[in-house]
C-alpha cells in the first residue's frame, strides 16, 4: 500500500468517526432540551395524574423538562398518532395505558401500533373502579344490575373516550350482565365527573387513581366494585366486581413509550430513570395513595406484555362486539 493510498484510509476512517460521535453524544448527553411527554386523556384523570407525577421526578432528576401536553379526542388515539408521527429522537413521547393495545384491535389505521413504538418502560399497575352517582338507589354491584333490568335503557354510563379500558369495562359488564346502558363518551374522565355528580350520567368504569378516590371518600360518588379479580388493598371495603359476576377481571396499567427507531441508548436511559423513579419513596406513597402498584421491566419485556394484554383485550371486545363510533 502506498503512503498516499494509507493517508487516505486513515483520513476516511477519522470523518467516518466524526459523524458517528455526534449521535453517540446525543445519547449520553440527553435530554439537551425538553422533552414533550404526551397524554391522550384530559388533564385532572387518573392517567393524567400519574403521567404528571412521573413527568415532575423526570425533569428534576435528567437535568430537563419533562413536559406533559395533553392530547384528548378518539379515546387517546390522537395522542399515539402524534407521537408514532414525531421524530425518533426521544423528545417526543406517549405516556398511555391499555389505550395503545385496545386502539389496534379497534382502528384500522393503528393495527401495527406496537410495530411503531418503543416500549420504554412500564411504570404502575391498577384495576378501573365503578362508581355511580349519589342520587341512583344502589349501594352494590347486585343491585345496580337488578335496577338496571328493571330499567333497561334508562342508565348511562360515562367514559373517558371511545376505545379507553374505562368504556370498554361498561361494555363488558353489560355483556356479562345482559342490561341495557348508553355509552356516553366524554374527553377524559375529568370531563365526566361533573354529569356523574350532578346525575346527568349515572355510572363511570374510571381507572382507580387520586381524582376518583377523593370523590368516593368525599362522598360526592359511591364506589360500588373494582375490576380486580380480588378486592384491592387500598379499598378492602369495597368488593370485586367478580364477586357479583364471575369472570369480570380487568386490570389497566401505565407506561412510557417512544416512536419506533427511537435511538436504543435513549430508550435504556430513559428505562433506567423509571426505574429509579418508581423506587423513590416519595412515589411510591403517592402510588399507595393513588391505590397503583409499582411495575417496572425491561422494554424487551414490556413488549411481550403487550403482545399479552392485546391478546386479553381482544376476548372482551370480541365477546362483547365493541367496534370504534
Amino acid at each position: 500500500m502506498t503512503d498516499t493510498r494509507r493517508a487516505f484510509l486513515q483520513l476516511a476512517a477519522g470523518s467516518a468517526a466524526l459523524v458517528v460521535m455526534p449521535d453517540i453524544a446525543t445519547a449520553l448527553d440527553y435530554p439537551t432540551r425538553p422533552v414533550r411527554m404526551v397524554v391522550g386523556l384530559a388533564a385532572g384523570g387518573p392517567t393524567d395524574s400519574v403521567a404528571r407525577l412521573i413527568a415532575q421526578w423526570l425533569s428534576e432528576h435528567m437535568g430537563n423538562q419533562f413536559a406533559v401536553e395533553n392530547r384528548t379526542g378518539a379515546g387517546g388515539t390522537l395522542a399515539t398518532e402524534t407521537v408514532i408521527n414525531a421524530t425518533a429522537d426521544g423528545y417526543t413521547l406517549l405516556f398511555a395505558g391499555p389505550t395503545v393495545t385496545i386502539s389496534a384491535l379497534l382502528y384500522k389505521k393503528l393495527a401495527d401500533v406496537l410495530d411503531q413504538l418503543s416500549p420504554v418502560g412500564l411504570v404502575a399497575r391498577a384495576p378501573n373502579i365503578m362508581v355511580v352517582t349519589p342520587s341512583l338507589p344502589v349501594k352494590t354491584v347486585k343491585e345496580f344490575i337488578d335496577y338496571a333490568k328493571t330499567n333497561p335503557g334508562q342508565i348511562s354510563f360515562a367514559s373517558s373516550g371511545v376505545g379507553a379500558s374505562p368504556h370498554l369495562s361498561g361494555e363488558y359488564f353489560k355483556f356479562l350482565t345482559k342490561i341495557d346502558m348508553v355509552h356516553v363518551p366524554y374527553r377524559g374522565s375529568a370531563a365526566a365527573y361533573p354529569d356523574l355528580m350532578s346525575g346527568k350520567v349515572q355510572v363511570l368504569f374510571d381507572n382507580l387513581g387520586g381524582p376518583v378516590l377523593q370523590m368516593v371518600h368525599a362522598g360526592t360518588l359511591r364506589a360500588l366494585g373494582v375490576t380486580s379479580g380480588e378486592r384491592w388493598p387500598l379499598l378492602p371495603d369495597v368488593p370485586a366486581i367478580a364477586e357479583t359476576v364471575p369472570g369480570y377481571e380487568i386490570y389497566v396499567w401505565y407506561a412510557l413509550f417512544a416512536p419506533h427507531g427511537t435511538p436504543a441508548d435513549v430508550v435504556t436511559k430513559l428505562n433506567a430513570a423509571l426505574k429509579d423513579a418508581v423506587a423513590d419513596p416519595k412515589i411510591l406513597a403517592r402510588f399507595k395513595d393513588d391505590g397503583s402498584v409499582p411495575m417496572v421491566m425491561a422494554p424487551a419485556a414490556l413488549a411481550q406484555f403487550l403482545a399479552d394484554d392485546k391478546a386479553r383485550w381482544r376476548k372482551m371486545v370480541d365477546a362483547a362486539g365493541i367496534t370504534a363510533e
